[in-house]
């Protein structure tokens, strides 16, 4: 008798693992944002980033990644998502297809660097 638990687990796992992180940014707000250079990161199964994002006149005007991991050395995520970035004034930008959740690590890692680009304003 072959027993599904075992088989139940993995398949939760495999599920869990494929899901997309959440986009948690958008478009800035220029009037809360404030100038100069900020870092942030953000984890999500199985791919991290550290991003950096510099402010000038409340506009991205650079975002990069700054360190990665993950399943993935290198893919178009990391040199075509801080561009979209800058050129959409935006951290919610279309996907690298193929690499769709690395894309959303980036964004959500250039989020969280935008944050405490609003939190020093307050």
């Amino acid at each position: 008798m072959i027993r599904k638990t075992p088989w139940l687990a993995l398949a939760a796992f495999v599920v869990l693992a494929c899901s997309m992180p959440p986009v948690l940014g958008g478009r800035i707000n220029s009037a809360l944002v404030r100038d100069g250079e900020y870092t942030g990161k953000y984890r999500d199964f199985p791919n991290s980033a550290e991003v950096r994002v510099v402010v000038e006149d409340g506009k991205i005007v650079a975002c990069d990644v700054v360190d990665f991991g993950g399943v993935l050395k290198k893919t178009y995520a990391e040199d075509r998502i801080p561009d979209r970035i800058v050129e959409g004034q935006s951290t919610d930008v279309d996907a690298v297809s193929g690499a769709t959740n690395f894309s959303r690590v980036i964004m959500n890692a250039a989020q969280k660097a935008l944050d405490k680009a609003v939190a020093e304003t307050h």
